[in-house]
């Protein structure tokens, strides 16, 4: 049996499949090494992971752990990878990032440029093999443009200095434009203070802006909404994707790429960019890139 992990900030989607081709999927709170400790990530293994997967177990011994997650830099991976051989003492651990996972979700052994979108960002050059290059993504403070924590930052950033206010001269074209500010503050039961105590001093506000990032896939009818999402994923293709020069389709995973693909495909044709595939996540792709490390085993 293989065990795969594609790791965000938010949550990890790990697939076990077996050498007769069966896959259980279960999901765990995300795991960064840029946040978390070895222990505290050996923890969170321990306790959510092995529980729900210890029954599968009986089906042949573990033998590989590919595990592609956020986070996971030359430095850092190591880290993940003392926790995950800490659990699975008898299994081949591999880490990567997981823009490598995205890559070879989508791209498989060929050639091209693949993109995450999900609660961070990133993209890459993918020469079949490796990342031959990549545009650093610089995380939710300096980069991740195109991701749900940058969209959630820059939602709550505009309604908190009102730049999404409704239009003074919405009536005079017999408009009722909604005042979103009061209404994110009743749909998520929050106020400004709320925010600014969970983005500046709780742990891991890249979850808790993405979360809010929500509030615009359920008002993406309001153009306000959906000229904020629209000008997100430009400046995403102008800060990153030019930079490849490619005119090939460009592969996106993510549930940022996935939940709002028709706006990200307004914006690649107007910045004459081609779509390529548009996965919510890269595990389907994954078990076809790893099958010849699926090996029966009788322990």
């Amino acid at each position: 049996m293989i065990l795969l992990a594609d790791s965000g900030s938010t949550k990890v989607h790990w697939c076990l499949v077996t050498a007769s081709g069966q896959s259980t999927d279960v999901f765990t709170d995300g795991i960064n090494p840029l946040f978390q400790t070895c222990d505290a990530m050996r923890n969170s293994i321990s306790n959510q992971l092995l529980p729900q997967i210890a029954s599968l177990l009986w089906a042949g011994r573990l033998t590989h752990v590919f595990f592609y997650g956020a986070g996971c830099t030359p430095e850092k991976k190591v880290f993940v990878q003392r926790a995950l051989e800490g659990i699975f003492k008898k299994a081949e651990v591999h880490v990567e990032s997981d823009m490598l996972g995205a890559a070879r979700g989508l791209l498989g052994r060929n050639a091209g440029v693949a993109c995450i979108l999900g609660t961070g960002s990133g993209s890459c050059y993918y020469n079949g093999e490796c990342i031959e290059w990549a545009v650093p993504s610089l995380g939710y403070i300096l980069g991740d443009e195109g991701s749900a924590a940058v969209l959630g930052k820059r939602l709550v950033g505009d309604l908190l200095k009102n730049q999404l206010e409704p239009n003074p001269d919405s009536s005079l074209k017999g408009r009722n434009e909604k005042n979103l500010k009061e209404m994110f503050f009743t749909e998520y039961e929050t106020s400004m203070a709320d925010i600014i105590e969970k983005v500046y001093r709780q742990p891991f506000p890249n979850r808790f802006l993405a979360k809010l990032s929500k509030f615009c896939a359920d008002h993406i009818e309001d153009k306000r909404i959906h000229d904020l999402v629209y000008d997100h994923f430009v400046q995403f293709i102008r800060r990153n994707l030019v930079q490849y020069k490619t005119s090939s389709p460009v592969g996106f995973v993510g549930s940022i790429a996935y939940y709002y693909r028709p706006i990200l495909e307004e914006a690649m044709r107007a910045e004459g960019m081609v779509m390529g595939t548009v996965l919510k996540d890269p595990i389907e792709g994954l078990k076809e890139y790893h099958k010849d490390a699926i090996i029966p085993t009788t322990e």
